[in-house]
């Protein structure tokens, strides 16, 4: 069983070559809109299925960034959660932070994937090895990318790509049966105690 890969098999060998997945926050991991309560504070939506993505990528030994133009308690909360350790927040320089990122990593823009929404991202969409966009994207970020997901930010469009970088790289059959066996395990056990 694979994941449903949306990657152009032009696109296979640059996919391969990834060891940095660098996402915007709004647009991206959410959908882009902004919660505010009447106190000010600031609320996100995040997908669950995004984080276990992300979660499943770094342990198949792909780092993985956050680039984001807000600054947000929510998004220090979300990458301490997920275990990412490399989150730039009030960066409209988005490819100047991935510049400084892949230098501290001794990786090349070349193995770097980034995926963006808006202007903001546009040359970091345009210099990194595979640049990324989602269906709610402007049309004109969306020509200017490799790939557009087929998922929309904030509904599953990160799951998306690690599912496909997981699969191009030859992890997602180890990934899959981790986890069907997992659940043959469980439910033997579920049954042992009725």
């Amino acid at each position: 069983m694979t994941p449903d890969s949306t990657l152009a098999p032009e696109l296979n060998d640059r996919g391969c070559q990834i060891r940095l997945l660098a996402l915007d926050v709004d647009g991206v991991l959410t959908d882009g809109r902004l919660y505010f309560q009447a106190d000010g504070i600031e609320i996100k939506a995040f997908h669950t299925q995004d984080g276990n993505g992300i979660k499943l990528l770094r342990q198949a030994g792909v780092e993985v960034a956050l680039i984001t133009g807000r600054e947000s308690p929510m998004v220090t909360q979300r990458a301490a959660a997920l275990g990412i350790e490399h989150v730039f927040q009030h960066r409209d320089d988005k490819l100047i932070a991935l510049r400084e990122l892949t230098a501290s990593l001794h990786l090349e823009l070349s193995q770097t994937a980034y995926c963006g929404d808006d202007l903001q991202d546009l040359a970091a969409i345009q210099s990194a090895g595979l640049g990324i966009t989602v269906p709610n994207a402007p049309s004109y970020i969306r020509r200017e990318a490799d790939w557009v997901t087929e998922r929309w930010g904030g509904h599953g469009a990160v799951r998306e790509i690690c599912d496909t970088l997981l699969d191009i790289q030859g992890h997602w059959p180890a990934v899959f049966d981790k986890y069907t066996a997992s659940s043959a395990m469980q439910g033997g056990a579920d049954r042992g105690q009725n």
